[in-house]
């Protein structure tokens, strides 16, 4: 599942299925640990404006969040919180203000003008999932 103004890099790949076809753990919000999904099949969920770049690696049951960005070798872990950058060495914090000028020349480059109420949603998804990228 790939959110709305995601950007994948060139030879992004990731898997639906584990090799020995065992049950998917992927990440849950309200304990806030990977759980087991009762599915065999259970590729990547990408929240929207995330990136990742060239020849990024998801793990089968990766959850990427919201103005997330994921670069460098190897798999990066199975949860990236919302407004993290970095890969599979370590994540920063994305600030905020950077994540909106870019979703806004995201917006600006198909002629769309990125109104106050994405901007809001976006200041809201960053304050509520802070936990996460302590």
């Amino acid at each position: 599942v790939i959110g709305e103004w995601c950007n994948l890099g060139a030879d992004t790949n990731t898997s639906n299925l584990k090799n020995n076809y065992g049950e998917i753990k992927t990440w849950s919000y309200p304990s806030k640990q990977l759980e087991n999904t009762g599915l065999i099949f259970h590729g990547l969920i990408m929240g929207d404006h995330a990136k990742a770049g060239i020849n990024t690696m998801f793990n089968t049951g990766t959850t990427v969040g919201v103005c997330a960005n994921v670069f460098g070798g190897g798999f990066p872990p199975k949860f990236i919180p919302s407004f993290s950058w970095g890969g599979k060495d370590g994540f920063v914090e994305h600030e905020l203000n950077k994540a909106i000028a870019t979703s806004e020349k995201v917006y600006a480059r198909r002629k769309i003008e990125m109104n106050l109420t994405a901007k809001s949603i976006l200041e809201h998804i960053f304050k509520k999932t802070k936990e996460f990228r302590t």
